[in-house]
């Protein structure tokens, strides 16, 4: 398991390289103990699964309000997508800057994302499986979201989604 840094602190992309053998392969998930040595604090207490059906289904830009504080690992299990992080944290130095790093079934990529970010997705293939592991469970009341193209974030989407649900197409724009 090799984690690296990105060009915004706190956020970090997790490699796997899987054992394989004539049954199939098998690596590690997470590793609380190699985390730690890196500098992250990350416990996962809940874990979802978001299953996809299209490719260009988008879902975020979604975050935790306080008193929540989530952090989280996103996997791609099947499939790929092109996953975004918005850095929203009052006072960083890389506020509303944002990272996308490809998640697939076949390159075995996690990113890691620390509380303070919005998070989101856009799914590349059809029947695509999305894992999160969360530091914190959901809260009623503390959901948040932003607008996916607002133009001050200025994402750089691979495609305009096809398929977006109501809640997300009208977050509100990110406000510096």
């Amino acid at each position: 398991m090799q984690i690296a840094a990105t060009g915004i602190a706190g956020v970090f992309t997790v490699e796997t390289a899987p054992s394989r053998d004539a049954r199939g392969y098998f690596h590690r998930l997470h590793d609380t103990e190699l985390f730690k040595a890196v500098g992250i604090d990350f416990v996962p207490r809940q874990g979802g699964l978001s299953h996809n059906v299209k490719r260009g289904t988008l879902r975020g830009l979604h975050f935790q309000m306080a008193p929540v504080r989530q952090a989280k690992l996103v996997r791609c299990l099947r499939g790929a997508i092109f996953d975004v992080v918005v850095d929203i944290r009052p006072g960083s130095a890389t506020r509303g800057r944002w990272i996308s790093v490809e998640l697939s079934a076949d390159n075995h990529r996690a990113l890691f994302v620390p509380d303070g970010f919005a998070h989101g997705f856009l799914t590349l293939s059809d029947e695509t499986d999305v894992l999160y592991e969360l530091s914190e469970g959901e809260q009623p009341g503390c959901a948040g979201g932003l607008r996916w193209n607002d133009p001050a974030l200025g994402i750089a989407w691979p495609f305009a989604p096809l398929v977006i649900n109501d809640r997300d197409a009208a977050w509100p724009d990110f406000t510096s």
